[in-house]
């Protein structure tokens, strides 16, 4: 039984929302009492995310140029960065906690992706 159901239709629905997440959570959450990196590393990647979401070929893209593969690339080494981000760079408290949640939920989607299935042409 194969347990990956993250279609690449599913994935481009979510990148807007989490992408606004990053950007906004951050000053709601009050983030950077440890670091002020913690508030701004979620920014800026909430920033790239956004271009990244606007720039992939998939549904939602507007100027489709980047390849989807290459965008679960990307969200996979975001995912790992903000694994360590808080080892790395000194976060405590919910500034950790804001990355390792944000890190697994990103892991989970990207790992939980279901590979399509191409189409041989006739």
């Amino acid at each position: 039984m194969d347990l990956r159901f993250v279609t690449k239709t599913i994935h481009a629905y979510l990148d807007y929302p989490v992408a606004l997440s990053l950007m906004l959570l951050p000053f709601l959450l009050g983030l950077g009492s440890t670091n002020p990196l913690a508030l701004w590393l979620s920014v800026g990647t909430g920033v790239a995310a956004l271009l990244l979401t606007i720039l992939t070929n998939h549904q939602t893209g507007l100027i489709r140029v980047i390849p989807y593969s290459v965008h679960l690339i990307v969200d996979f080494a975001v995912g790992v960065v903000f694994l360590v981000a808080p080892f790395v760079l000194g976060f405590s408290g919910i500034d950790a906690w804001y990355y390792w949640i944000n890190a697994i939920a990103v892991l989970t989607v990207v790992s939980l992706h279901k590979p399509e299935i191409a189409v041989a042409a006739r």
